[in-house]
């Protein structure tokens, strides 16, 4: 199996790619959804990332991901057996799941092992898609075609952190704590206002406009496909460049300062957009720390503010049918509102 095409090497998409390591830097932002044209590199740089992730440590066999030092009450594989011993620690790549949009849902949230127990008598759990995605990234391609059921089974998931199966004379709870990411075309229809709202962060992608950037595409897309290991190789250096931005963001992001001037104006920010509710205020904190731990940097400025509210605000504006400038304007002119001490957007 050939190796997914290289995160740095993708030209242009920079809010997508910067949303993507926010994530990864902090996972509580609450994923990233990325719409937009087909063909312009949402699932390539999807993929990709899951390459240059650190690597997480748990326990050779497990299939829910658990911590070495938490092991799940579940989980057969972290719990010590009669010896006492458990399976080694070791490191595995972070999980990228894929949900398909087909999935049962059984195979999303796991169901009664129907071989074991025909043939052995046994009544054992077999684990799903979320277990596997625990302490890691769910994709789904074309989120918004998710089926309505499949859309409430992972609303209760991403907002408790928890799976529960309650069938079957089963009844077993698991972590599945993921970062969740989805993308899709807004043509082929929206997402349901409770799916919308639980992402972090939407970043939209269009079609690259200049004339060197899509030759630059064209160039690199047909060196990967002519010899996708050799054109890993040579962009090995700056993934890994990028993936020690991602480490030390992580080791740095509760020292992130976010100044009470700062803090303020977000507010007022919100305010003055009519955000319902304090989520999308809480995430505009979060991201922005995420955005500065991956600078390198101890505190948050309004630069990071201005850059990234659109990432986090823009998908959870009311609609207004008197301004039909759209989301993104309406976006910058709170904040110069804000920044000239206005307060209005």
């Amino acid at each position: 199996m050939p190796k997914p095409f290289p995160f740095s090497a993708i030209v242009a998409q920079e809010d997508m790619k910067k949303a993507l390591l926010m994530a990864a830097v902090d996972p509580s932002l609450g994923g990233v959804l990325i719409f937009g044209d087909r063909g312009t590199g949402k699932s390539t740089a999807v993929r990709a990332l899951a390459e240059l992730l650190p690597k997480i440590e748990t326990r050779q066999g497990c299939r829910y991901n658990c911590l070495p030092a938490e092991p799940q009450a579940c989980c057969p594989q972290c719990q010590p057996g009669a010896s006492g011993k458990r399976p080694a620690i070791s490191k595995q790549r972070t999980p990228m799941v894929d949900l398909p949009l087909g999935a049962s849902e059984d195979r999303v949230c796991g169901a009664l092992d129907l071989e074991k127990a025909l043939v052995a008598g046994e009544k054992e759990f077999e684990p799903g898609l979320l277990a596997a995605a625990n302490r890691g990234f769910l994709y789904i391609d074309e989120v918004n075609l998710l089926e309505d059921h499949l859309v409430d089974l992972l609303l209760d998931a991403a907002a408790s952190g928890v799976n529960v199966v309650e069938r079957e004379g089963l009844s077993i709870r698991h972590a599945a704590r993921f970062v969740l990411v989805g993308s899709g075309n807004p043509e082929e229809g929206d997402l349901r206002p409770q799916l919308l709202d639980r992402f972090g962060l939407s970043v939209e992608v269009t079609t690259i406009n200049k004339l060197e950037e899509r030759i630059e595409v064209i160039r690199r897309r047909d060196a990967y496909e002519a010899d996708p290991d050799d054109f890993s190789a040579t962009w090995a250096r700056k993934d890994t460049a990028i993936r020690n931005r991602v480490v030390t963001a992580r080791k740095i992001l509760r020292d992130v300062e976010v100044p009470d001037t700062i803090l303020m104006r977000m507010s007022q920010l919100c305010m003055s957009l009519g955000i319902d509710g304090m989520r999308g205020e809480l995430t505009l904190m979060r991201a922005c720390r995420s955005a500065a731990a991956l600078d390198g940097r101890r505190s948050v400025t309004w630069d990071d503010v201005a850059d990234i509210s659109p990432m986090v605000l823009c998908h959870r504006l009311r609609r207004d049918p008197l301004d039909d400038a759209g989301s993104a304007p309406r976006i910058r002119r709170a904040l110069a509102g804000v920044e000239n001490g206005v307060g209005h957007g």
